[in-house]
């Protein structure tokens, strides 16, 4: 498991998240809802040890802060929500740097390296691009090969910006469908959304912000709630769980 105990963000003098404790669970899916600025992003950014945090995080009982770089590396895999490479390599040369945290930093790509990239790109349906260049691809696609990359890390976690960006509706399926097979397969998968009908597909568990406190955890059907998402958005919704519909009511 994740777990944060009294974990709190500031950037200068503003505090943007906390303090806050929870628990992710290896093997289920969680899906981070809330509105701009709720500190979803800062609490993946937390985990990951990329901003400083008061309070503890452990991964897998773990201290975060006494693993080793290339170990953690390994452990957590991120997907920020806006992702540029920077240089124009062919996509399968950009999925294998996936594979860094696995490698000396001289060494030849293993035969393991070179099947962790053909997996990846197969889950993400992008094989096809693997001899183009990624500024030749569109956003959509780019998005995907982006994705492909912390895939070939093969990561014990999952960590996700609001992944949905720039996916047409089937590569959205997809991708949601990827998620949920990660976590069957035992992966720790939490992912930040604003689709609230997409997080009611796939999630296992549901964390709730707004204006980095609280407002709800647990199990999707005890959060998506119409009085739970309320009190995150200040809309009126209609939640049909059952049917797997989720939506706004009516001024």
């Amino acid at each position: 498991m994740i777990r944060l105990q009294d974990v709190t963000v500031s950037l200068g003098e503003r505090c943007v998240l906390g303090p806050i404790s929870t628990t992710f669970r290896r093997g289920k899916t969680t899906a981070i809802l809330g509105p701009n600025g709720a500190g979803k992003t800062s609490l993946l950014r937390a985990v990951l040890g990329l901003i400083e945090h008061q309070g503890e995080i452990t991964v897998d009982d773990v201290p975060l802060a006494t693993i080793p770089p290339r170990q953690r590396a390994q452990a957590l895999g991120y997907l920020p929500q806006l992702s540029t490479p920077s240089w124009n390599l062919i996509t399968e040369a950009l999925v294998m740097l996936g594979r860094a945290p696995h490698r000396n930093a001289h060494a030849a790509p293993s035969q393991a390296d070179h099947d962790a990239v053909a997996l990846a790109l197969a889950a993400t349906d992008t094989t096809g691009f693997a001899k183009r260049p990624i500024h030749s691809l569109s956003g959509g696609e780019r998005a995907r090969v982006l994705l492909a990359r912390v895939l070939a890390t093969q990561p014990g976690w999952l960590l996700i910006d609001e992944p949905l960006n720039h996916l047409d509706p089937l590569h959205q399926h997809n991708l949601l469908r990827l998620l949920r097979t990660q976590a069957t397969s035992g992966t720790g998968v939490i992912v930040v959304l604003h689709d609230l009908n997409a997080a009611a597909q796939i999630a296992d568990d549901i964390l709730v912000l707004r204006e980095g406190s609280v407002v709800a955890q647990g199990t999707t059907a005890s959060c998506l709630t119409p009085d739970t998402l309320n009190a995150a958005y200040d809309i009126g919704f209609k939640v049909d769980l059952a049917n797997g519909s989720i939506g706004f009511l009516p001024d």
